[in-house]
């Protein structure tokens, strides 16, 4: 399977209802070996960061076998909006 931005994108989607999601591959060259998401969804509600961080893993458990480095931060909708409209 080759990892791609926006597989990674349809997945956050799908599985996490995420209502924004942005995915940057950060690899040197572009070769989908690292990633940085950003993602937005009602689902991380009353949840701490580290559950947060682990249903995202958990939703790309076999995409994250072929990344080398990923980074994540994850936000409600309210916090997304919070920090938007500074």
């Amino acid at each position: 399977m080759s990892v791609t931005a926006d597989h990674i994108r349809d997945r956050l989607i799908k599985e996490l209802a995420a209502v924004h999601v942005e995915v940057e591959d950060t690899s040197p060259n572009r070769c989908a070996a690292s990633f940085k998401v950003l993602v937005v969804s009602p689902q991380f509600e009353n949840k701490p960061l580290l559950q947060r961080h682990r249903m995202v893993n958990a939703c790309l458990a076999e995409e994250l076998k072929e990344i080398h480095a990923f980074e994540q931060k994850t936000l409600t909708p309210e916090q997304w909006k919070k920090q938007n409209s500074q």
